[in-house]
């Protein structure tokens, strides 16, 4: 007589996540004038390589791959994920007041357009690897978002990018307590 084996579950329980990011309030969405050029300066940080998407997208495929082994750090990845999430909202409200486009393709200033790809992630088997990669997505994005505020003449889009930078440096360091755990 065949038993039919039990279903393999998840205990990994994700209720009450919340966004892991700084306890500060963000600056309202808004901007001086209409700029295009902005706009498609940030939908780099919407949907480039280095860009709050991709960050989206590796997050939850790590914490995917991780919930059932590790249902704690699985956590922490959704809520800084959740957080990336809300950056992502923000820049495509402040991309469409600029007068751009929402459709994950950066614009370049040579006329060039470039679609998101999956192949942007880093998608590394070992835990650890995992973390570093995150910590570097981390600071490349801060190392950009940096430049951006140099070329954006307008305070009311820095201001919100300079407050998404305090998440991003958040996100740094629980990452990096993480892997201490980890050792």
């Amino acid at each position: 007589m065949n038993q039919a084996a039990a279903p393999l579950t998840n205990s990994c329980s994700f209720s009450g996540i919340r966004p892991a990011m700084m306890d500060l309030p963000y600056p309202p969405i808004q901007i001086t004038e209409k700029n295009p050029s902005y706009a498609n300066l940030l939908s780099m940080d919407y949907c480039g390589q280095v860009s709050e998407l991709s960050a989206i997208t590796q997050y939850i495929n790590n914490e995917n791959r991780l919930s059932c082994e590790n249902c704690a750090l699985a956590k922490t990845l959704l809520g800084i994920a959740m957080a990336e999430m809300m950056h992502l909202q923000k820049l495509g409200e402040l991309i469409v007041l600029l007068g751009g486009t929402i459709d994950f393709t950066v614009r370049m200033q040579n006329g060039r357009k470039m679609l998101w790809t999956p192949e942007y992630l880093i998608l590394p088997e070992h835990t650890k690897k995992m973390i570093y990669a995150d910590i570097e997505a981390e600071r490349s994005a801060i190392k950009q978002y940096r430049m951006h505020i140099k070329t954006i003449q307008d305070p009311c889009v820095t201001t919100v990018l300079y407050r998404i930078i305090q998440d991003e440096e958040y996100h740094i360091m629980i990452l990096e307590n993480l892997l201490k755990e980890l050792q």
